[in-house]
């Protein structure tokens, strides 16, 4: 299951962040990933831009209702701003399933988000291209916007042949290990959310009851 967040960012958001991906510093995107044969991007390396467009992502996805309620966050990576120019991609992948993090406890990586910082008819090619099965979801967003997809998935970032791709990148740690319970109790709380007013008390308490009987389950502290 997939999450789109069409309008995560507000438009002075997303100016300061393309102002730091146009006047920081940026590095070989194998810098974190030197094995890679397939990894064709930049990096910011600058310590301050850093510090300050993390704060900005992790602060936008944190006061999104829509990410909170689907994605169920227990921790989440410090957001980065990566970069992709005209022959830049990354090829087929999956997200490593550990990240080690400066507070020294690794995160899984239940979830990956994506979050698009420039017009897409800025560029062509960069599509965030995720594989199920024999089917394939490409997807390329209007800046400002976010998707978040399973980290297990095989996905790749198709060659940009004109212009500039620049996204915000990171990764969730899921209260919900699972993510067929992370579907089905997300699943249950849309359906008391609209429907439960039309309930009687009696039984939307009910439902209420199933709804937090099932979090502490499955939740993880």
């Amino acid at each position: 299951m997939f999450l789109e967040i069409p309008e995560l960012l507000t438009a002075d958001e997303i100016a300061e962040l393309v102002h730091m991906g146009a006047t920081a510093k940026f590095v070989d995107g194998r810098a974190t990933n030197p094995h890679s044969k397939v990894k064709q991007n930049l990096i910011l390396a600058d310590p301050e831009a850093y510090k300050r467009s993390s704060q900005i992502m992790f602060d936008a996805l944190r006061r999104s209702e829509e990410f909170n309620n689907w994605a169920f966050p227990k921790t989440m990576a410090q957001p980065w701003l990566t970069k992709y120019g005209v022959g830049g991609g990354y090829g087929a992948h999956t997200d490593v399933a550990f990240m080690q993090q400066p507070s020294g406890r690794p995160l899984r990586s239940d979830l990956s988000c994506t979050i698009y910082l420039t017009a897409p008819e800025s560029y062509d090619g960069g599509e965030l291209v995720v594989n199920l099965g024999t089917s394939q979801v490409t997807i390329k967003g209007a800046a400002g916007s976010a998707i978040v997809y399973p980290s297990n998935t095989l996905h790749e970032v198709m060659p940009v042949t004109r212009g500039e791709r620049l996204v915000g990148l990171t990764f969730i740690e899921s209260r919900i290990a699972s993510g067929e319970k992370r579907d089905l109790l997300y699943e249950l709380n849309e359906v008391a959310a609209l429907e439960g007013l039309n309930m009687s008390w009696e039984n939307y308490t009910r439902l209420q009851r199933v709804q937090m009987c099932l979090l502490r389950n499955w939740a993880e502290n």
